[in-house]
């Protein structure tokens, strides 16, 4: 097949055909579904989204510890799946989620709670 028509396939088919990076990963943000809110990024790799895709449960690729992991395995605050959409050329996912407690392992409801001010610095945003 063609890069072409493999391009076509992945872009306006009704097949999962994940384009993983050179590392083998896909870049994957979860959402909180009933707010929209971003909770975390992070990466998965095929066995990451099999297991999430078999569980219903978030599991990523940690690249620092260079392993499989389950959000919420040590902390109880695990991400359940309500929906996994893909993006157009298939090389990252959101996953829309009901989050247990905190995403981000600051305790901060979100990892993205500091906003780059007008002077380059950082500054929390009001839960």
């Amino acid at each position: 097949m063609s890069a072409s028509e493999d391009s076509i396939r992945r872009e306006r088919g009704a097949e999962f055909l994940p384009k993983f990076d050179s590392n083998g990963l896909l870049t994957a943000v979860a959402v909180e579904h009933g707010t929209g809110v971003l909770l975390m990024l992070a990466h998965m790799n095929a066995e990451a989204v099999a297991k999430t895709l078999e569980t219903g449960f978030a599991h990523f690729y940690s690249r620092s510890r260079g392993r499989l992991w389950m959000k919420g395995e040590s902390s109880g605050h695990v991400l359940k799946i309500v929906e996994i959409r893909v993006d157009c050329d298939q090389d990252a996912l959101e996953l829309r989620v009901d989050a247990a407690g905190p995403a981000c392992h600051t305790m901060a409801p979100s990892c993205f709670y500091r906003r780059i001010t007008a002077v380059g610095g950082l500054e929390r945003i009001a839960d």
